[in-house]
């Protein structure tokens, strides 16, 4: 079954971290990535750019409203996402566990809908 691993990490944070601290998170991530490859449950995911360079979009009474920035309030922002196709929820789980980033904020993991296409 295929799962989302959502990584949520509070940006202001991240980047006070000490540039040392922020490489080897990066070289923990080629690990990981790794350790998906051998696994060969990995297909696909991405680092997204920082949250102030995001646009929300709504429609309402058939207007399209535009806003600059994400859409909530949160302590934590949607900095990254995997997708991984493991045997079952405890695989997912254990690999989640494994994202650099769980050390720093949390990583969301929910289940692929099957839509038969």
């Amino acid at each position: 079954m295929k799962y989302l691993l959502m990584i949520y990490t509070s940006e202001a944070a991240y980047a006070s971290l000490p540039a040392e601290v922020q490489n080897a998170n990066w070289a923990a991530y080629g690990a990981f990535d790794a350790e998906l490859a051998k696994r060969g449950i990995h297909r696909g995911g991405e680092v997204l750019m920082p949250s102030h360079t995001s646009t929300t979009v709504q429609v309402r009474n058939g207007a399209v409203l535009k806003t600059d920035g994400p859409f909530a309030e949160t302590k934590e922002q949607f900095s990254g996402f995997y997708v991984i196709d493991c045997a079952d929820l405890d695989e997912a789980l254990e690999m989640a566990a494994m994202i650099p980033n769980a050390r720093f904020g949390s990583i969301e993991v929910r289940p692929v809908m099957d839509t038969g296409q």
